[in-house]
């Protein structure tokens, strides 16, 4: 069984926000992809279709999508909105990552 992925209530009001910007069925989709300067890199993007193997995560007005290849790279993971002096970002709380960037965006396992 796969430990579950969540989204912290921060994100999931941001997410919300952006998501009524981008009108009917829009959607969050997250997924891990070769590169970054750490081997994997997290993408964000707004998505209208659902596929049948996708994760859905639901929370307040959020709703997030993740396919099933990305599933195992985030089991466990926390996804979370930070305003900091660095800047605003989502960033992934990841158990499965041996090492990160700086920037949060990329890890390796």
């Amino acid at each position: 069984m796969t430990a579950a992925i969540t989204v912290s209530e921060r994100a999931a009001r941001r997410i919300g926000e952006i998501l009524k910007g981008e009108g009917e069925g829009a959607m969050l989709r997250i997924s891990v992809e070769g590169g970054g300067c750490s081997g994997f890199q997290y993408k964000f993007d707004v998505d209208r279709a659902r596929t049948e193997d996708d994760l859905v995560i639901s929370r307040e007005d959020a709703v997030v999508l993740v396919d099933s290849a990305s599933v195992p790279f985030l089991a466990g993971s926390e996804v979370d909105f930070v305003d900091d002096l660095i800047g605003a970002s989502f960033r992934v709380v990841n158990p499965n990552a041996t090492a990160s960037c700086g920037c949060g965006t990329s890890f390796s396992i």
